[in-house]
């Protein structure tokens, strides 16, 4: 295989992810929706991987390291290899990553986040395919930062002095692919789930998916589910 697809994830465990929707959501009511947000991830690149047969190896990035059970099952079920996040902050786990993967032979690295649990699947697709005619390919977040992350070789200065976390990430990595000179693919904007603002959106967003006919929805069933009955809970704790 010529190109790797790489998930970015965290364990779900209660307290350690998706800790800015705390204190709308319990602890545990957080963790529940990350793990089904990194189901959807597993899936949604197994299907992109398949319908558009694709010559990519798929793996998983795991915090806080690769032997914790959750990852060990998502393995076994879900066909991925595993690797561990190795680094100091964000920027250097992924630099890490896309230099671990380069060294094993790929020609074309992409990383994925967990945060996009709609992304299209023709978005996995054109990440792929562009990296035969640039250098990088990169899906801007909404909110400033990106979801989605590809390169044909280390680039270490990409991922050195961004302020993680903040709305400058995606301009300021573009500023830098500029001046190193880099040829640019840029995939379409998207939304991912860091607030309850993003939250909402996106219960809003699922409800909307749940009037289209089975074969056309997008949301998975249980991610669906768990949408649902966390847009009850909080309208209970609203009142």
């Amino acid at each position: 295989m010529s190109a790797a697809l790489v998930i970015f994830a965290k364990a779900p465990v209660p307290g350690q992810v998706k800790t800015r929707l705390s204190p709308a959501l319990t602890a545990d009511e957080a963790a529940t929706l990350h793990g089904s947000f990194v189901l959807d991830t597993l899936e949604r690149t197994k299907a992109a991987v398949g319908t558009f047969k694709l010559p990519v190896d798929r793996f998983l990035a795991c915090a806080p390291s690769s032997t914790h059970v959750f990852f060990r099952i998502m393995e076994a079920r879900h066909g991925v290899t595993l690797l561990d996040q190795q680094g100091e902050d964000l920027g250097a786990r992924m630099h890490h990553t896309f230099d671990n993967l380069f060294a094993r032979g790929y020609q074309r690295v992409c990383l994925v986040g967990t945060d996009v649990p709609s992304l299209p699947l023709t978005h996995y697709r054109d990440a792929v395919e562009s990296l035969t005619r640039h250098d990088l390919v990169i899906g801007p977040a909404r909110d400033g930062g990106y979801y989605l992350i590809g390169l044909t070789r280390p680039r270490v200065d990409l991922f050195a002095n961004i302020p993680w976390s903040t709305d400058r990430v995606m301009a300021l990595t573009q500023k830098m692919a500029d001046a190193a000179g880099l040829k640019t693919a840029v995939l379409p904007a998207w939304s991912d789930v860091d607030t309850l603002h993003d939250l909402q959106a996106l219960i809003d967003e699922s409800a909307a998916d749940k009037q289209r006919l089975k074969r056309e929805r997008v949301f998975s069933m249980r991610t669906a589910g768990t949408l649902e009955l966390l847009a009850k809970r909080l309208r209970t704790r609203e009142t």
